[in-house]
């Protein structure tokens, strides 16, 4: 059996669970400074977010505005609006850095690998072949080919 070790992600959810008092995701929706939250859309149910720990370029996350730990507890109202905004940001992604695929996928629990496991969230990557190489394993370091303010302009002159 192969495994991929990702160690570098061990320091980021020991950050998140123990300096993290409130939710992350509620105070960037109260803050109303978009830019700096690099919220890029904010809708009725629910927002779009570049990931400040991006697995790769362009990394969104798509979070409801309600303060709710998992799926099943979303109004539908909620769920079509957080599932519509997936799509739309799909599509900007796709017009602002031109990915030739995505990964879509939501971490439900702590022990599903939920760094924020309180506040339910997509997750949706941009991908290209050979996006990712050696570079995370043997020097812990991974390669992010442009700044979070840039992909944020992009993505808002997308719209």
């Amino acid at each position: 059996m192969n495994r991929l070790w990702a160690p570098w992600r061990e320091t980021y959810i020991s950050k998140i669970t123990t300096k993290q008092k409130s939710c992350v995701f509620c105070n960037i929706l109260a803050d109303k400074n978009d830019k700096e939250n690099l919220i890029f859309i904010r809708q009725t149910y629910a927002y779009a977010v570049l990931n400040l720990y991006p697995y790769s370029n362009g990394h969104c996350l798509i979070v409801p505005n309600r303060h709710v730990a998992d799926i099943s507890k979303l109004s539908q109202a909620e769920y079509v609006q957080l599932m519509d905004l997936l799509r739309e940001t799909k599509d900007l992604l796709q017009t602002a850095l031109g990915p030739q695929g995505f990964n879509v996928g939501m971490n439900l629990g702590r022990i599903a690998g939920a760094g924020i496991p309180g506040h339910v969230h997509l997750h949706i990557v941009p991908r290209w072949k050979g996006d990712h190489n050696f570079m995370p394993v043997t020097a812990a370091t991974k390669v992010i080919s442009q700044s979070l303010k840039v992909i944020y302009k992009k993505l808002s002159d997308a719209k």
